[in-house]
């Protein structure tokens, strides 16, 4: 076996997309994520990350010369140091045979080189960029297709990974929420009182976006995010150019009508953003926007054949937190459905729950959602005679 540096080798970089694509080739839940959103957290000129961050790309080869493996190792110089007792960095897009021996070699070179500029830890598999994207192992639901930007990997790596000595630092839940008020009959009655509360206090308005107000409403939800979950473990507060460039991007796949704002006397006080499930759409692109995919791509759009939705972020301020904002806001799309007959939409799932937030854990859960699947941070310390510590629990003192 060899290991190779991808750099600027047009056929490395051409493998590193095309391996998963042979290797999950029988899958029949895995979605090709789309070339250019992977290539892009390899890109300088399109990653951010860059600016203060550091990559390396690896394949694996066999003894033939053909890829049996791939993964990237990178360390963002301004969160290695946050909210950890070492330097961390990261180690993500992992791809590989059944085979130990070939899944060390691989994470021995992201270890290596890790090592090498005085990382003394690693996570993975995380992504050199925004946690909610390829982020986590999955661990549990290899029966259901994974939603945009989301790992779906295969069930041996959970022993590759742990034979390595990485250790479950975070669990990420998938929540399954219905979709119409009818069908939340496992509901708690009391989250489904406190939201019908909010409903008929005329102190608080919900309202959806008009997308030709977008940046009067990324501001809006720039402040509500800041204070929501600005001050969260490795979670940075977002700029208002941030916030600008998120929403033009999402603009071609807004879906008006499940984007939820409430208000508080006309001030801006919770959101949950929900999308089309934009692999319903994809699936059937293999990977590429050219045109006869962006073809395929409108086609399905027009036609909203997806009946998939996502909860993107949900967000709550601090100071209206505990009033049963959180239970209208998140029961705001099936409040909507039952009063529309037309509603596109008969599935949501909500992705990206820690199990370092039992808050919100608990609270999904009494909305009478259910976890569909499950994915796990690891962390490795290089140092293993050293104490490991899972994530610190959001609202417990250290």
């Amino acid at each position: 076996m060899q290991i190779v540096e991808v750099g600027e080798n047009a056929q490395y970089k051409k493998e590193f997309i095309q391996f998963p694509v042979r290797l999950y080739r029988a899958d029949s839940c895995w979605i090709r994520p789309l070339d250019a959103d992977v290539e892009e957290v390899f890109d300088s000129a399109r990653n951010k990350r860059f600016e203060h961050g550091e990559c390396v790309r690896y394949l694996l080869l066999n003894d033939k010369g053909e890829t049996i493996g791939r993964v990237a190792a990178f360390i963002d110089h301004e969160i290695a140091n946050l909210d950890n007792d070492q330097p961390t960095g990261g180690l993500g897009f992992f791809e590989c045979i059944d085979d130990q021996a070939a899944a060390f070699a691989l994470f021995d070179a992201g270890k290596a080189w890790l090592q090498s500029r005085g990382m003394e830890a690693m996570d993975g598999p995380i992504n050199f960029g925004d946690r909610d994207r390829w982020w986590g192992l999955l661990v549990d639901g290899f029966d259901r297709e994974p939603n945009y930007c989301m790992p779906y990997t295969k069930p041996y790596y959970i022993p590759l990974f742990e034979n390595y000595g990485f250790k479950d630092y975070f669990k990420q839940y998938t929540f399954g929420i219905p979709t119409t008020w009818s069908k939340l009959t496992e509901m708690s009655q009391a989250v489904k009182d406190r939201a019908q509360r909010i409903f008929q206090n005329p102190d608080y308005t919900f309202r959806t976006i008009d997308k030709k107000q977008l940046p009067a409403a990324a501001e809006q939800f720039r402040h509500i995010y800041n204070a929501a979950w600005g001050g969260h473990s490795g979670v940075k507060e977002m700029s208002a150019a941030q916030a600008q460039l998120l929403m033009q991007k999402l603009k071609p796949v807004i879906d008006e009508k499940i984007i939820y704002f409430a208000y508080y006397h006309d001030e801006p006080v919770a959101f949950f953003v929900c999308l089309p499930e934009l692999n319903q759409v994809f699936k059937y692109v293999n990977g590429k926007l050219d045109l006869i995919g962006k073809l395929k791509f409108l086609w399905h759009m027009l036609l909203k054949t997806n009946r998939k939705a996502f909860g993107v972020v949900f967000g709550v301020a601090p100071e209206h937190q505990g009033k049963g904002v959180e239970a209208a806001i998140a029961l705001r799309m099936p409040h909507e459905a039952d009063h529309n007959p037309n509603f596109q939409y008969t599935e949501l799932e909500m992705n990206w729950v820690g199990d370092f937030n039992p808050i919100m854990v608990r609270f999904v859960s009494q909305l009478g959602s259910k976890i569909v699947k499950t994915h796990v941070t690891y962390r490795k310390l290089f140092d293993e005679t050293k104490p490991f510590k899972r994530c610190p629990v959001i609202g417990r003192k250290k």
